[in-house]
């Protein structure tokens, strides 16, 4: 779940991603300020539109994406459930951008520059594939788990690369818009000392 806020592009509306959806597919329900966004062959919900989100939310200080924080989710359980809408909320509110320690990195079977690597996020450790030359066991590197968005704008999701599947993604300063971030390929490599596996990372 990601939600976003942009007064001057899309006017006084909360956008509420849920999952990907073929666009053909798209349909509308609308309860009240509430439109549901629906795959109309499958009936899952892609996402919601909160419109008039200022009667229901504070957000004088929402531009682009919008941190969920309990009372943020709260608040628009409780505009669902004014506006008639059964659904409610429980998202996972754990940090999106942690570190991660490299426990194993292997050669990917189907491709020349790609790494399959163990990556330990202090709760699971999570398989993720990395194609920058520089990633090597024992390192301590800034993990962007799955549903995080990049400053790029990416949502990071579950995916396969050649055939290998992939939880998340090891990132470059300059994936992180980091000041001063090095032109040359390569991710991030933190200092053991200072960092441990599964602490959040803020630049």
């Amino acid at each position: 779940m990601n939600v976003f806020y942009n007064k001057e592009g899309i006017g006084d509306t909360l956008l509420i991603y849920i999952k990907d959806m073929d666009l053909k597919n798209r349909t509308f329900e609308k309860n009240g300020d509430v439109a549901t966004i629906l795959d109309s062959e499958t009936q899952e919900v892609a996402g919601y539109n909160l419109f008039e989100a200022s009667k229901y939310v504070d957000v004088e200080q929402f531009n682009g994406q919008v941190e969920l924080t309990e009372e943020l989710v709260d608040k628009i359980n409780e505009a669902f459930k004014e506006n008639g809408v059964q659904e409610s909320f429980s998202p996972d509110l754990s940090p999106k951008f942690v570190v991660g320690h490299v426990v194993g990195k292997e050669k990917h079977p189907n491709a020349d520059k790609l790494s399959v690597c163990k990556v330990d996020v202090g709760t699971e450790v999570l398989q993720i594939v990395c194609g920058a030359p520089n990633v090597d066991k024992g390192q301590h590197v800034v993990v962007a788990k799955v549903g995080a968005v990049m400053p790029s704008g990416l949502i990071i999701k579950d995916a396969e690369l050649r055939g290998v599947a992939s939880s998340g993604m090891i990132c470059s300063a300059k994936e992180l818009d980091m000041p001063n971030a090095p032109a040359e390929k390569g991710i991030l490599v933190l200092d053991s000392d200072e960092y441990k596996a599964g602490q959040p990372f803020g630049k």
